[in-house]
């Protein structure tokens, strides 16, 4: 950065150097001159900081598009039901066959556990977060 003001610093010399030996006549010539090549540096500098910037957008979107998604398909949700639903059976015939009505409590606690746990693994804010005003996203 330091050297690229330097040349500028250089240029501006050379153009006030010039006017002085050409005199007032060609003042503007050699200001507009001047002008042009720091125009052109402006645009250099901001073309350089657009393209960096784009690269840093290009790689977060790589790497958001490798990132793995949580699925909230329908059909997710209806097999971990089905599921929890069969399994549900055996498990309060065991728990209330051997533990009687505490036995059967612990395996319906059991079961309302990992459908709670799964219900906020696919609806992270279901359970006491808000809503961002950003994008409509949940957050905790």
């Amino acid at each position: 950065m330091e050297a690229r003001d330097a040349d500028l610093k250089k240029e501006l010399d050379a153009t006030l150097q010039a006017r002085r030996e050409l005199g007032e006549e060609y003042e503007s010539a050699l200001v507009d001159a001047f002008l042009e090549k720091v125009d052109q540096r402006i645009d250099g500098a901001v073309e350089r900081r657009v393209r960096r910037q784009l690269a840093e957008h290009r790689m977060t979107a790589a790497r958001d598009s490798r990132a793995p998604r949580a699925t909230d398909s329908w059909g997710e949700r209806f097999g971990f039901g089905i599921v929890s639903l069969v399994l549900a059976v055996p498990l309060s015939a065991i728990g209330g066959g051997v533990g009687q009505l505490p036995g059967l409590l612990a395996a319906w606690a059991g079961i309302v556990g990992v459908n709670v746990v799964q219900a906020a693994r696919t609806h992270p804010g279901l359970f006491g977060g808000r809503r961002s005003g950003k994008d409509g996203d949940w957050e905790d």
